[in-house]
């Protein structure tokens, strides 16, 4: 009776190593091996390119008399309102500071001496202007940071943000004197290289009042 019951007991199949070798075997086992080894090492990679795409060379006569140094701060706000009430977890908002120089002066080039009259010469000094503003990305401080993804801030809000920056920075100089300063130190340096030729015992020089870019309040 029990060797009838041991005949009527299936045999389980052996599978043989070698047979694990044939292809529709070995190319599944390495499907899952690459997609686990890629979910395991996978991570943001950041990026960052650039290429100079214009270059161009000119040449200028612009003489720098005075510069400012300033430290601005920035804030970017942005959120999402329902009847003109924040809504909660939409506010996307950043704090940060950059260090600007803001350069003043005159355009050289345009600097006349008229002919000398009772021993007097006169100089007649371009307008005062703005020549340049420079933000230091070194300096960049940030005190508060807070996104969300419902009220992104895009490139051109942030580049927007930074214009007036440097707006800001500007008129902050000049409400401080850099135009003034500019001015006054243009003629020292005037006088410094006209001693050189005229003996200033002999000689007085007189200066052209100070004139101002009008754009640049505007």
């Amino acid at each position: 009776m029990n060797e009838l019951q041991e005949e009527k007991k299936p045999k389980r199949k052996k599978i043989k190593f070698y047979k694990l070798l044939k292809p529709k075997f070995i190319i599944p086992i390495v499907v899952v091996i690459a997609i686990s080894s890629l979910a395991i090492g996978i991570k943001v990679n950041y990026n960052k390119d650039g290429a100079t795409t214009k270059l161009g060379f000119e040449d200028i006569g612009e003489l720098a008399t005075q510069s400012a140094n300033c430290t601005s701060i920035r804030v970017e706000d942005k959120d999402r309102k329902l009847f003109g009430v924040s809504i909660p977890f939409t506010q996307t908002k950043y704090i940060y500071t950059y260090d600007t120089t803001i350069k003043a002066g005159i355009d050289f080039s345009k600097v006349t001496v008229k002919p000398i009259k009772a021993n007097e010469i006169y100089i007649d000094i371009p307008e005062i202007k703005i020549l340049s503003t420079d933000v230091d990305y070194d300096s960049f401080k940030i005190y508060h940071e807070e996104e969300s993804i419902f009220s992104p801030i895009s490139m051109e809000e942030h580049n927007d943000s930074m214009k007036d920056l440097e707006e800001t920075a500007k008129k902050d100089a000049i409400s401080n004197g850099l135009l003034d300063n500019a001015y006054d130190n243009a003629k020292n340096m005037l006088k410094a290289f006209l001693k050189q030729t005229y003996d200033p015992q002999k000689y007085k020089f007189k200066f052209s009042e100070m004139k101002k870019d009008d754009t640049i309040n505007k």
